[in-house]
């Protein structure tokens, strides 16, 4: 049971201190005028608004899409950090999108977490199959979408 129980700045050090089942765990993000940036493709607002909260203090410049179009223009020129793809999108299937991404040079390693409300295990395997880092179910908590930027974007 992993938990964040404090968090402190000083001379431009952010500090977050979680426990790890029973051990304490200091994480600290030197903040810069450099932001990681991470990308999120999904429809739903919410969602957008949950995960801009989320990074708010975490220096990360979170990119939000609605689309697959509107993010594959950003994607073509753009690497990012860490990209949250969610499975059901207005324009096309989250899987399929990533399968196209997978074969562009720039993008053959990028990170990915897919996102969705439905844990089907066909997409999982398929996720796991084109590189997907993880496989995340909605609703997530804040505390979940904040420990993955921090394990995945260095």
């Amino acid at each position: 049971n992993d938990q964040l129980l404090t968090k402190f700045c000083y001379f431009g050090v952010k500090k977050y201190k979680y426990k790890f089942n029973s051990y304490w765990k200091i994480i600290n993000i030197t903040m810069s005028t450099h932001k990681r940036t991470a990308v999120l493709i999904d429809d739903n607002e919410s969602s957008h608004k949950f995960f801009l909260r989320s990074v708010e203090n975490l220096s990360i410049d979170l990119k939000v899409y609605r689309n697959a179009d509107a993010a594959m223009k950003f994607l073509n020129d753009n690497k990012p950090s860490l990209l949250f793809l969610n499975i059901i999108l207005p324009d096309k299937n989250g899987l399929t999108f990533l399968s196209e991404l997978r074969k562009l040079p720039l993008h053959a390693k990028t990170p990915v977490i897919m996102l969705t409300s439905n844990d089907y295990s066909q997409d999982r395997t398929v996720a796991s199959e084109l590189g997907a880092l993880d496989f995340i179910v909605k609703p997530m908590s804040m505390r979940t979408i904040n420990s993955i930027m921090l394990d995945y974007i260095k």
